[in-house]
């Protein structure tokens, strides 16, 4: 009988104990709108400032170099002698062109005399037609002999003044190749001549950084690695068709806009692309997770 009372009081009160539901978290969730803008393209790229036009300046004539008066980094001026070849064999070469010009000269008068006696003779009646026939064809070789010797004449001076190298233009001298006392021959490049106000910022870049440039056009600014605040304005101007066999990259020339004196040949330089990719969407990371080996927000 105990038993049973003890039984059923243990059940009224668990019957009158009500079974409390855990709390709910509520979470915060952090929402944002996004919206397409375009992403700015901060790659860079650094190179070196070289001439935009640079000649290579040569003789016209082979020789022993007897004097070069300039260096690297000398500025000259249109018609300056920049270096000279010994002239010896080409004075003799003049002194014997003006003797042969001379010559043939002297016997055109000749044959000229010869032709205008025959040529009375025959209308007198006093030479036969082939004697007056022989005369005039050496009157017409004489005339064309002294052609000939006239033009050698020029060609030997043109020679003497070719043993003089000038200046094309007003420029800066970038690199010799030549020593003096060296014999040098026709077209071997003896100093190397630019413009100093066309530069241009050469850079080595990999195709991947490419993309934008389907046009081969282009903005870009440019700045000294020495002096990164000191910016020019740039404009892609050529890219090489062809990657280069070592590198892998792609010779990009960008003309440099105005640049300050301070930019000088060979300089190093860092360089940006102005470009204008499309609209792309920016989320964060914590956003982001992969399900199924896929990615997903």
């Amino acid at each position: 009988m105990r038993y049973w009372t003890i039984l059923l009081a243990a059940l009224f009160v668990l019957a009158g104990c009500k079974q409390e539901e855990p709390p709910v978290t509520v979470r915060t969730v952090r929402t944002m709108v996004v919206d397409p803008k375009p992403l700015a393209d901060n790659r860079q790229a650094v190179g070196e400032v070289k001439p935009r036009y640079e000649s290579d300046l040569s003789f016209r004539v082979a020789g022993k170099l007897v004097s070069r008066l300039v260096d690297i980094g000398a500025s000259v001026k249109k018609g300056a002698i920049l270096a000279t070849l010994d002239t010896p064999d080409y004075q003799n070469r003049l002194r014997s062109a003006v003797a042969e010009a001379s010559a043939a000269e002297a016997a055109l008068v000749e044959a000229r005399g010869t032709e205008g006696r025959l040529g009375k003779l025959l209308k007198d009646g006093w030479t036969p037609q082939a004697t007056y026939d022989g005369a005039l064809r050496n009157l017409r070789s004489a005339e064309a002999k002294l052609v000939a010797e006239r033009a050698a004449l020029e060609l030997a001076r043109d020679q003497l003044s070719y043993t003089e190298l000038k200046a094309d233009f007003d420029g800066v001298i970038t690199a010799v190749g030549a020593e003096l006392g060296q014999n040098v021959s026709a077209g071997q490049m003896v100093v190397k001549l630019a413009r100093p106000n066309d530069k241009d910022g050469v850079f080595n870049i990999a195709e991947t950084a490419l993309i934008d440039f389907r046009d081969g056009q282009g903005d870009a600014i440019v700045w000294p690695l020495s002096n990164q605040r000191l910016t020019m304005e740039g404009r892609v101007r050529e890219i090489s068709p062809i990657a280069d066999a070592t590198t892998r990259t792609y010779t990009v020339k960008v003309t440099l806009k105005d640049p300050p004196p301070q930019v000088r040949f060979g300089m190093s330089i860092g360089g940006r692309w102005k470009s204008s990719p499309g609209p792309v969407v920016a989320l964060p990371a914590s956003a982001l997770f992969q399900k199924a080996g896929s990615r997903a927000v």
